[in-house]
């Protein structure tokens, strides 16, 4: 070997492990060892891919990729939290159960993690915890989903029957953004349950002003509420829209049945 490559060998090796590997002549030259594998790059990557599965619907393939990002890194809270997400797509509430609550151990302050925890709860019929776990959210300071969580909030309290609480979450969460259609829903929807009327139409009015925005539910809700209005008119208007836009609809059905109340 040159002395100048030699020199640079040397140079080389300071910086980084080296193995020696035959050459020609029988030197033996200088390189750089491979580095060991990153199991945080490997984790991370594969709970990448687990993300991508489970938005396609392939709960079985994401699961096999938070298993590996698992192996690589036993205590991700992360992948933790995507674990439980697709058992509770599964139905498989004992293993999601499990799964939140290893996630919420390793990051007892990741908001994302408490309202994720809080919705399956929720789904689970287990309103109070729900309940608490969407406050705890909303009050780690770092938090940046307020609107997300107060919206998931609003729906779980109006579930569990309380209404007035419900109204207060989901009028929170309008202000924060007075642009999202599923709030404003929500918000009529228990409105109308409470029997104010006439702001439960505003409400719902806005979603139905934007052909883009209404569908077959916020017509049908639109359309309950003119009735309890007595607006006959009003409800002969939207029942058209509701036939002509949304003729398969369970909601054009049930109102050519007159089932204004199921």
């Amino acid at each position: 070997m040159s002395a100048r490559r030699l020199l640079a060998a040397a140079v080389l090796c300071t910086l980084a492990a080296c193995t020696t590997q035959t050459v020609g002549g029988g030197e033996r030259e200088a390189r750089p060892a491979a580095e060991p594998p990153d199991p945080v790059r490997i984790a991370n990557a594969r709970l990448e891919l687990a993300g991508l599965y489970f938005g396609r619907g392939q709960a079985a393939t994401a699961l096999d990729e938070v298993k590996r990002a698992l192996a690589a890194k036993p205590d991700m809270a992360e992948a933790f939290g995507m674990r439980a997400l697709i058992y509770a797509s599964q139905g498989d509430a004992t293993q999601a159960d499990e799964s939140f609550q290893r996630a919420m151990q390793l990051a007892p302050r990741d908001g994302g993690t408490m309202h994720n925890y809080a919705w399956f709860l929720c789904q689970q019929g287990r309103y109070a915890q729900a309940d608490a776990l969407f406050a705890n959210a909303l009050a780690v300071p770092s938090y940046r989903d307020t609107v997300r969580t107060l919206l998931a909030q609003g729906v779980c309290q109006a579930r569990e029957g309380r209404l007035p609480e419900a109204e207060r979450t989901l009028s929170r969460s309008y202000e924060l953004d007075p642009a999202s259609p599923v709030t404003a829903y929500n918000l009529a929807d228990v409105l109308l349950r409470r029997g104010e009327l006439e702001r439960a139409r505003f409400y719902v009015g806005r979603i139905n002003a934007d052909r883009e925005l209404s569908s077959a539910q916020s017509l049908w809700l639109a359309i309950r509420i003119e009735r309890r209005l007595g607006h006959v008119g009003g409800v002969e208007q939207l029942g058209r829209q509701l036939r002509e836009r949304f003729p398969q609809s369970t909601q054009a059905l049930q109102f050519e049945r007159g089932r204004f109340d199921d």
